[in-house]
């Protein structure tokens, strides 16, 4: 498959497919003319990183799993996503309910309602521990 055909078939700009294959996750077999050529399994490791981005994997964490000839998933980085995953949709889920009371509530100010003013906490607390985070990763 020319790149085009992989672009097509994907949904994927060329421009997406020439940085995956620079990062190391797709690996064309040559070129005819100036056109990439790729085996159609590329199609199957298209999808893999896209299940892996929607999971919230980097593309370097993705690119660790696959090994030159297949794939070398690595369950304990599966399982350690999945549980941020749990945390996150705990904390969306309370998110939710809480903006859901806040457009239903009849305090006569938002602030004056204490489930609003746990959902502002809450976001505080989350915005704070996102900074720190992002300050962790750069370190």
């Amino acid at each position: 498959m020319d790149i085009a055909e992989v672009a097509k078939a994907s949904g994927l700009p060329a421009s997406t497919l020439r940085f995956y294959e620079e990062k190391g996750l797709i690996r064309s077999n040559g070129r005819t003319g100036l056109r990439r050529q790729f085996n159609a399994n590329v199609i199957e490791r298209l999808a893999l990183i896209a299940l892996g981005r929607s999971a919230g994997f980097s593309l370097d964490e993705i690119g660790e799993m696959f090994a030159s000839e297949g794939y070398d998933i690595n369950r304990a980085l599966l399982l350690a996503k999945a549980d941020e995953l749990d945390r996150k949709i705990k904390e969306l889920t309370s998110m939710r309910d809480g903006l859901r009371h806040a457009a239903a509530c009849n305090a006569p100010n938002h602030f004056e309602c204490p489930k609003f003013l746990r959902l502002l906490r809450v976001a505080g607390k989350n915005r704070f521990r996102q900074a720190n985070k992002l300050k962790e990763n750069k370190f």
